[in-house]
């Protein structure tokens, strides 16, 4: 048994590196069987980023898709369900130029769709009448002219001649899930409009395919605008299935002789919100058993349900955390992860619960002595009209197998606020979060009000309140923890991506809680997003903040940019410069603003950066320059070699503790 050196909290020495999490590290996700043929996405942060689709044949992995080709898609801005492979044939959407692509096996891809401003995605493939059907979004000149916005149709692809496409659905804001049922004589999908984002509320619609291939005899099978349906799917014996809230859980439905039934009634959800197209909860493995995740309280569970009985069985695996899903051969292959397993393709026997892990995340293994294990907590926390309520999180203590820290010494703490801020965080490994643990730094990851998970009515609280609610709950999670004796009150910081930024910049300017923050691409100026950001989230903030501009007077309330006065403490902004969801002028006004008051600031702009970091050298420089700029700020000197991070205001390059 190794002897623990004794060392101050946010100095221990750690192997769990920066350098090593982004270059061993990729993402995964876009399961779905093809045969007996497994495929999947991979992210791939040393090669710029760029997504690569995967097939594993007879135990052997190969990238179907050749250097130079991105399957990524940009519908929605978010994408997802970017590749769709069938009998062989994958058609895709390439990153560089959105077009359709069809790569017969053993060959090389080959343009379906010709070049324009349109994007694809969600495909699936009509047989009978030789096209895909996709969700396609229209960004030409003309068409931005004439309508102010993109548009937004599902629409049949020849898979002769691309060129060749009709219109099967449109007058909506937004569709997403065509599905074909089995013999190809009905189609289903989805439909909203704006204000509304579809975990707000969205329609479901079956419409019969004419001899032509049009549609004919719409049905409106259910939704509206406050049910949010998710995932229609047709049964192997045509039944239409799907998940809706209507009871305040996005439970499983099926749609039989105009009948919309219940399957398994439970207080848990198995929808997600849809800000990435193709996500799956759910598939068949008989006509009459689903495999299904359903989570409870940001846990996942993978069970079958009996379609007649509704009865439920556990399979017994050992995740906790699961990303899509697709079904065969008696197998559930998922993207899946545990407190102590990062997420990985794998392959779960539905009779055993015995799984194979077909590809891993990282090839990085924490010793179970410098694993800090998440501890599920819920608070006490406030409305906005201070009345009592409850918060969840996930807290996780400094760990490391070589350190403990100083007799009555306590670790300083970050708060993590999660994007969306529709989302929420669960808890799977994430060498992100050992990444601060290991250095002697406690994280709290916080599910505030209006994160999924919790069931509608948790959701919907932060309906006209965000800015109040999130930062009111990471505030509360913070002091429930030092309350309870975990963490060092003078040594407090949050940081946060997108939405979790904008949190993180309230956070620290409408309260004294905080000592330090990082805001990732965050927002500072609510009317400025409104104003600049796409098509997807244009209207987003009226359920959240107000309409606008009639509540023009709430945005600029809620704005940090317009509040700097408030602000006093050390602020780090990471930005990609490509960034279409929130532009650089959200991050560089505010660092003027803040550099002009005094307050020590620093600000790195990425390069060929989109909404969200993507490429190894960029993932590594970002952690690398938070860490250092904490230590800075609130007075230790972490372990190991860092390139020096520029603070704006803080001279001399060293600081007294906090308090």
């Amino acid at each position: 048994m190794s002897v623990q050196q004794t060392a101050p909290y946010g100095t221990w020495n750690s192997n769990i590196t920066s350098d090593l999490i982004a270059s061993t590290s990729v993402r995964l996700g876009g399961v779905q069987l093809d045969g007996e043929d497994v495929y999947w996405l991979e992210g791939r942060p040393t090669e710029g980023g760029r997504y690569v689709l995967v097939r594993l044949r007879e135990g052997v992995q190969t990238d179907v898709t050749p250097p130079g080709t991105n399957v990524r898609t940009r519908v929605h801005e978010y994408g997802g369900a970017a590749a769709k492979v069938d009998r062989g044939v994958a058609v895709f959407s390439n990153y560089s130029d959105q077009r359709l692509y069809r790569l017969a096996s053993g060959g090389d891809p080959e343009p379906l769709t010709p070049p324009a401003q349109l994007r694809y995605a969600d495909a699936a493939v009509d047989h009978i009448r030789e096209r895909v059907i996709c969700v396609r979004e229209d960004h030409r000149a003309e068409t931005l002219a004439r309508n102010g916005e993109a548009v937004n149709e599902i629409v049949a692809v020849s898979l002769a001649n691309g060129a060749d496409q009709v219109v099967l659905a449109s007058g909506s804001d937004f569709y997403a899930s065509p599905r074909l049922r089995p013999g190809g004589d009905r189609m289903t999908w989805l439909a909203w409009d704006h204000p509304n984002m579809p975990w707000d509320g969205c329609e479901l619609w079956v419409a019969d395919l004419d001899a032509f291939g049009g549609c004919a005899n719409p049905i409106l099978v259910a939704g509206g605008p406050d049910e949010s349906i998710f995932q229609p799917t047709w049964a192997p014996d045509g039944v239409l299935t799907f998940v809706s809230d209507r009871t305040g859980w996005w439970n499983l439905y099926r749609w039989e002789d105009g009948q919309v039934r219940p399957v398994a009634p439970m207080a848990a959800e198995f929808g997600l919100p849809l800000w990435s197209l193709g996500m799956a909860t759910y598939a068949y493995a008989t006509s009459t058993t689903i495999v299904g995740i359903a989570s409870q309280g940001c846990v996942d569970v993978l069970a079958t349900y009996d379609t007649e009985t509704g009865q439920r069985t556990e399979i017994d695996c050992p995740y906790t955390s699961f990303s899509g899903l697709a079904v065969g051969g008696g197998t559930a292959y998922t993207v899946a992860a545990s407190t102590g397993n990062p997420r990985a393709v794998v392959a779960i026997s539905i009779a055993s619960g015995t799984a194979e892990e077909l590809r891993r995340s990282t090839d990085v293994v924490v010793d179970d002595a410098t694993l800090s294990k998440p501890e599920p907590i819920t608070f006490p926390s406030k409305d906005v009209d201070g009345a009592p309520r409850e918060a969840h999180g996930f807290y996780y203590a400094p760990a490391n197998s070589s350190y403990a820290g100083p007799p009555g010494e306590k670790p300083p703490l970050l708060v993590i606020s999660h994007g969306g801020p529709t989302g929420a965080t669960d808890s799977a490994l994430s060498l992100s979060v050992q990444f601060w643990t290991s250095r002697g730094i406690a994280i709290l990851d916080v599910n505030y009000g209006g994160s999924v998970g919790y069931g509608r009515a948790y959701r919907n609280q932060l309906r006209g309140a965000w800015g109040i609610i999130d930062v009111q709950d990471c505030v509360a999670g913070a002091q429930y923890l030092v309350a309870r004796g975990d963490v060092d009150g003078r040594r407090l910081a949050i940081r946060g991506g997108s939405a979790g930024g904008y949190t993180t910049l309230r956070a620290l300017t409408f309260t004294d809680v905080f000592h330090t923050g990082a805001s990732y691409y965050g927002v500072s100026d609510l009317a400025a997003l409104t104003r600049d950001t796409h098509k997807f989230e244009s209207r987003y903030l009226e359920r959240l903040v107000g309409p606008y501009p009639e509540s023009e007077d709430v945005y600029r309330e809620r704005s940090p940019i317009f509040h700097v006065e408030n602000l006093d403490c050390p602020v780090i902004f990471l930005q990609g410069l490509e960034d279409r969801v929130v532009p650089p002028a959200q991050a560089e006004t505010m660092v003027a603003a803040l550099e002009q008051k005094g307050i020590p600031v620093a600000y790195l702009p990425f390069e060929g950066e989109q909404h969200g970091f993507r490429r190894a050298e960029n993932m590594k420089r970002a952690l690398d320059a938070e860490l250092v700029f904490y230590g800075r700020v609130l007075g230790f000197r972490p372990a190991g070699e860092f390139d020096p991070v520029k603070i704006r205001n803080l001279d001399p390059p060293a600081v007294q503790p906090v308090g």
